[in-house]
């Protein structure tokens, strides 16, 4: 496999490699050196290529694990959800707009208690829109651990909103 090989698949990937590091290390700088650095690494390995199963799970493995290990000792947190996954429609009212912008913060903030793995198989899920496969190959973890990782967290997110939501009502 060559530069082209790496032009036309890998380097494509950095913006998700980038919100995925970001997810973890929660700096934009330090995400942006752990995607550089997990480019070179991976341009370093051309030779096993061929070897990978899966060129895109080994590079979000190789960013999860960097990104982990940058993060040492320091409090994780996935990121903030990527601009305009919480777009407001076009004609809502400022209050509208306020009411969606405060859910949209309480839920990050929600998704910042769950456990370290639930946190990023929620990223992957729901925000990058990998498959259950892709993530277990991510993550390292069976598919039956990735869907019932999910499967908790969502039901905590669950339980948290509509009681933030019933609060709200009273």
């Amino acid at each position: 496999m060559s530069l082209q090989t790496f032009n036309q698949i890998i380097l494509p990937l950095k913006d998700k490699l980038y919100r995925f590091s970001m997810s973890i290390v929660r700096n934009a700088e330090e995400a942006e050196d752990v995607v550089q650095d997990i480019m070179v690494k991976v341009w370093g390995k051309r030779n096993e290529w061929e070897k990978w199963d899966n060129i895109e799970a080994m590079c979000m493995t190789m960013t999860r694990n960097l990104s982990i290990d940058r993060t040492r000792g320091k409090r994780r947190k996935v990121g903030s959800l990527p601009e305009g996954y919480d777009a407001v429609a076009d004609g809502a009212t400022p209050a509208e707009r306020a009411t969606s912008n405060d859910m949209m913060n309480h839920i990050q903030q929600l998704i910042d208690q769950l456990p370290e793995q639930q946190k990023s198989i929620v990223q992957l899920r729901e925000i990058e829109g990998y498959t259950y496969k892709e993530i277990a190959e991510m993550l390292d973890l069976s598919l039956s651990q990735v869907k019932i990782g999910l499967h908790r967290a969502r039901l905590f997110l669950k339980e948290k909103i509509s009681k933030t939501i019933e609060y709200g009502r009273r």
